[in-house]
């Protein structure tokens, strides 16, 4: 080969690298700047404690129910919980009760709230026309101790039905109230530890709010058997109000403001049931048990002739001796003797 043809292209190779270097060294000086994130700053000004949502007489206030929010300086009043020194710590504002409605984003101040231990505390956790009743309770009875302030559940009688005759009695439990709510457990309104979180606890009285006719239920059925709780899941209030709706019990009224008819319904669905009980009798239980009421004996017709069965609860009738008119008035069946030659 030429000698002139090899200086060339060993020229045109060193020129050819000396400029794909300088192109690699100018595009990576000018590659683009890596984005810094820039602190957030803390907000100038006074921060005070708003409520989160709409807030009714009577709710109990838990750790969501309010946030600290930037207010005005010149806004500021002295009822205002405010952070910093000298305010109040938010903490020690879970478990109390509202005492006048707050909306939504408003300020939560020292005349809206009552704590524990202050004069009016429990009558201001009462809903307008409630009443607060108390129902001792065991480990067993109560849930474990797995229900705090703030839950729905209902109310179960358990009790022996001697009847008038012979032979064991009957065993029924019966469903008397249903989404009823939790006010207190013991003295407690609140059942979180210095950490916040809910701690399960062998309690021995809790106390509910009820409509003043089911508080002389449960006054009454103290007194008759045993009362137990059962725990209701969160969905039952929705599934409850749809069944209502469905019956023909509410009727939602057409052209009213949304607002207003989300809070009619919010209340349909929190207030307490005491009708339509449901019942099971020992015989559903197990095969050893009773059905029905034992019978009368024959002795007993005239001391026992006002006691009944009751309601939904057929009695079984007594076995006859000579002639005998048999009175059926639903499923109660009286025998009368009318003797005989």
């Amino acid at each position: 080969m030429d000698v002139k043809k090899i200086v060339l292209l060993v020229g045109a190779l060193l020129i050819a690298g000396v400029t794909a270097i300088m192109a690699k060294n100018m595009f990576s000086g000018a590659s683009a700047p890596e984005a810094q994130a820039t602190p957030q700053q803390a907000p100038q000004g006074p921060e005070v404690l708003v409520a989160t949502r709409t807030l009714p007489v009577g709710t109990i206030i838990d750790a969501e129910a309010f946030r600290y929010q930037p207010w005005p300086q010149g806004l500021v009043q002295d009822a205002y919980f405010a952070r910093g020194e000298g305010g109040a710590d938010p903490q020690s504002l879970i478990g109390t009760v509202v005492r006048s409605e707050i909306t939504a984003g408003q300020p939560l101040t020292q005349g809206a709230i009552v704590r524990p231990g202050e004069r009016g505390f429990l009558a201001a956790a009462l809903g307008p026309g409630m009443r607060a009743v108390t129902v001792g309770v065991s480990a067993t009875s109560g849930v474990a101790g797995f229900v705090f302030p703030g839950d729905r559940v209902d109310l179960v009688l358990t009790q022996e039905v001697e009847g008038g005759g012979e032979g064991p009695p009957l065993r029924a439990s019966e469903t008397i109230v249903r989404n009823i709510r939790v006010l207190a457990v013991d003295q407690r309104l609140n059942s979180r530890d210095e950490n916040g979180n809910q701690v399960a606890q062998t309690v021995s009285t809790i106390t509910f709010e009820a409509t003043p006719k089911i508080a002389e239920k449960i006054a009454v059925a103290q007194t008759i058997g045993q009362l137990s709780l059962s725990l209701r899941s969160l969905a039952d209030n929705n599934a409850e109000l749809e069944r209502a709706i469905a019956s023909g019990e509410v009727t939602v009224p057409a052209g009213q403001d949304p607002r207003a008819e989300r809070q009619l319904l919010l209340q349909i669905a929190s207030r307490p049931i005491d009708n339509n009980p449901t019942y099971t009798v020992g015989a559903e239980v197990s095969r050893f048990q009773r059905s029905t009421v034992p019978s009368r004996a024959r002795g007993n017709n005239e001391s026992n002739a006002g006691r009944q069965a009751p309601s939904g609860i057929a009695a079984a009738p007594s076995q006859p001796v000579g002639p005998v008119v048999r009175i059926a008035r639903g499923n109660n069946v009286t025998v009368v003797p009318v003797g005989g030659r």
